[in-house]
């Protein structure tokens, strides 16, 4: 009872327009940065770009962990997903890696520290048309079947 009375309280400050990143992407995370001179307070977006190497918890308390290397030394920083100073996440690169945590990175240099780009599935000429159509109608494109072959009906 008490568990479902939390899940109330805590699901109106649950953001819902977050892109889908998993470890091994990399992400822009903007981040609301107060500053303050002269008794006055001024807010601004900091950008912070690097790769995801983690995801821990869910709900309310789920958050990441990205890296990036700046002039030699590496970096890590912690955001909770749902937190109101991160503003957005923005994902630029899609990475393909086997684990569910890339903690390893930290020991490697250079080019070893790479993550490869996932490879985008090819699209065919049917797919292409219902995103189009899915599109124009401002709906989200739907997956289609793939048609019947003669090979499978044997």
């Amino acid at each position: 009872m008490v568990k479902t009375q939390l899940d109330q309280v805590t699901r109106q400050y649950l953001k819902a327009d977050l892109p889908e990143f998993t470890p091994g992407d990399t992400v822009r995370v903007n981040v609301k940065v107060t500053e303050r001179v002269r008794n006055q307070e001024r807010t601004r977006l900091q950008a912070f770009e690097g790769l995801v190497i983690g995801r821990r918890g869910n709900g309310i308390n789920e958050e990441f962990t990205v890296r990036r290397v700046s002039h030699g030394i590496g970096c890590e920083r912690t955001f909770p997903i749902h937190s109101p100073v991160v503003d957005s996440i923005e994902v630029t690169r899609r990475g393909d890696v086997r684990r569910a945590k890339l903690y390893y990175l930290r020991d490697r240099v250079g080019k070893a520290a790479r993550v490869r780009e996932r490879a985008r599935r090819p699209r065919t000429e049917e797919e292409l048309a219902a995103a189009k159509a899915a599109k124009a109608a401002n709906l989200a494109p739907t997956a289609k079947a793939a048609p019947a072959t003669e090979a499978d009906s044997e």
